[in-house]
């Protein structure tokens, strides 16, 4: 039997393609583990899945100066010496790393017993933790065309995201009757991403009365952002976790945030999207990054949060909705859509 062993962890953004390959390795005859950290997030999602699962110790690696480089330093060390003897032990045929710091001292140990890793890069441009394990990769997967330019040594191909299959199991009536909708009107849908976008959605029900002349709206604000408002065509949630495919196949368009994970799921389930990325005021900048590849691409629409009023959003839906069908034109174009069995191809390559 094949054995591979995934790693990624820190945010759900360096699990869920993870969690997508997972059905497909299994159907192919893979012995899947898991290598992650012992209280992180990813813990929890892979445990249920059944996967064996093992934790090794690793620190933040940070680009500016802290005392806490140093003892995590130490961390990342000792994770090294973990990853080294379980893959020892474990003697899988590849590693696939999905990011994270967790990935670090997976790869290295992964190379200090000779086996080959596949890395996957999410946002446009490499993270800290995969710059640093890239070199110790055999190939890096990519989920934008322009991110394969950052990558040395032609290591890098686009292959997309994983998508999770379940994403493509919504139900549009049932979506409907969720949100408490009518087939009368087209149905538009905020997601501001786990924790919400308070800015986004304070313009958004400013924007309430102009939206629902035309639209219905399902506005997924973040824990603790729901408010008191009740008018016809509106529905709020904090969030959504199995209902999510059934509203979303009742949705015809998306406004966003621009995380990668995000708008790839958006992507292969070919929905029209209104990119708001975060400000490089609050972030490293990858999600306006990411914005503007898939604007380029012809998949989204893009508003800049800072030019984000009642007027111009507004008249971005309009335009979203007016566009709607070129935008679903391209998308049905684009070869990596689904990144699943594009980066099945690599790791099949390397067995």
């Amino acid at each position: 039997m094949k054995t591979i062993v995934l790693t990624g962890g820190g945010t759900a953004g360096h699990v869920t393609p993870n969690l997508a390959l997972i059905p497909k390795l299994q159907k192919e005859g893979y012995r899947v583990i898991y290598i992650g950290t012992e209280n992180g997030m990813e813990r929890g999602l892979i445990e249920k899945t059944g996967i064996p699962y093992y934790y090794v110790s690793t620190g933040k690696l940070r680009r500016y100066m802290s005392k806490e480089n140093f003892t995590d330093m130490f961390k990342v060390l000792k994770g090294i010496s973990q990853a080294r003897k379980i893959i020892k032990k474990i003697k899988p045929d590849i590693v696939f790393s999905k990011g994270g710091f967790v990935a670090v001292p997976v790869v290295i140990g992964a190379k200090m017993n000779g086996v080959t890793v596949i890395a996957h890069e999410s946002d446009m441009t490499p993270g800290l933790a995969n710059k640093i394990a890239m070199p110790f990769a055999k190939q890096v997967c990519t989920t934008f065309p322009e991110t394969v330019n950052y990558i040395s040594k032609g290591k890098g191909i686009n292959t997309g995201s994983p998508i999770r299959e379940e994403l493509f199991c919504g139900d549009r009536e049932k979506g409907l009757e969720i949100c408490g909708f009518t087939d009368t009107k087209p149905v538009l849908m905020m997601m501001g991403g786990s924790l919400g976008s308070q800015k986004i959605n304070k313009v958004l029900r400013e924007s309430l009365d102009g939206i629902l002349k035309n639209y219905q709206l399902v506005h997924i604000c973040g824990k603790g952002n729901m408010e008191n408002i009740n008018k016809l065509g509106y529905k709020q949630f904090e969030y959504l976790s199995k209902d999510l495919t059934h509203v979303l196949a009742a949705s015809d368009c998306v406004i966003s945030r621009a995380g990668s994970n995000s708008i790839s799921e958006f992507l292969a389930l070919k929905k029209p999207m209104l990119l708001i990325p975060l400000s490089e005021n609050a972030s490293r900048g990858d999600q306006i990054l990411n914005a503007k590849s898939f604007e380029k691409q012809g998949f989204a629409l893009v508003l800049k949060e800072e030019e984000m009023n009642k007027e111009s959003l507004l008249n971005g839906i309009g335009e979203l909705f007016m566009k709607k069908n070129t935008l679903i034109s391209a998308m049905e174009k684009s070869p990596v859509s689904n990144g699943v069995e594009n980066v099945m191809k690599i790791i099949r390559k390397y067995i």
